[in-house]
């Protein structure tokens, strides 16, 4: 893996410190960047682009979803992992409609961490157990809306395998397909499934039971 460039964005300055020294102990991390506030986030990602940003959902001045909304404005490929605590519940669907692709708990095992970085670094979601089942139980299901048309068989096992953590290069692999065979289906999947990204397609599967947690 290349090195990859980390912003850490929380107003706790103690915890930004932390993380940042256990990060910097991972030979893969390169430069880590700190903003207290949403706002100072998306000032200082225009002069200083990361590969991901580690955003606290509930800040002063600008909070973690509009902070989400701008950087991936300023910069499409942004990785946005969510620090979540279990009180930011209402907020968990809005950060994935904002483009978050991986949900963790500030409470985490730092393993837990390195592993949230590499999964979204290879183009997969990465959602703590404890942070789906509390988004599963959120009562406001417009993220999930009726499908317009059903799923072919393909696309329904195409779905299994990026709910399971499988690239699409990975797929084509599994299923003998061609990887811009695999993308379209993926592209497929969005649209009709109304999804943004791979963590929204996992909790729509969960949603709609065709995967089990």
């Amino acid at each position: 893996m290349n090195k990859v460039d980390i912003y850490i964005v929380d107003d706790h300055g103690l915890f930004r410190q932390g993380l940042k020294l256990l990060l910097s102990n991972l030979n893969f991390i390169g430069k880590i960047v700190e903003a207290n506030n949403g706002e100072e986030f998306i000032t200082g990602l225009k002069n200083n682009p990361v590969d991901v940003a580690l955003i606290d959902i509930e800040m002063p001045v600008m909070n973690g979803i509009e902070a989400a909304k701008r950087a991936r404005e300023i910069q499409p490929s942004i990785k946005i992992l969510a620090l979540s605590m279990y009180s930011d519940k209402n907020y968990y669907l809005s950060m994935i409609d904002a483009g978050a692709c991986g949900f963790l708990l500030k409470n985490s095992n730092f393993d837990e961490v390195e592993k949230a970085i590499t999964d979204v670094c290879n183009d997969k979601s990465y959602i703590s157990i404890e942070i789906l089942n509390e988004i599963l139980k959120y009562p406001d299901k417009a993220s999930f809306n009726v499908l317009d048309s059903e799923l072919t068989e393909r696309e329904t096992e195409v779905l299994l395998l990026i709910c399971k953590g499988l690239t699409n290069s990975e797929i084509a692999d599994r299923l003998a397909l061609s990887k811009r065979t695999v993308d379209k289906h993926r592209e497929n999947l969005l649209l009709k499934t109304q999804s943004k990204n791979t963590a929204n397609l996992v909790i729509y599967a969960i949603k709609n039971g065709l995967l089990q947690i």
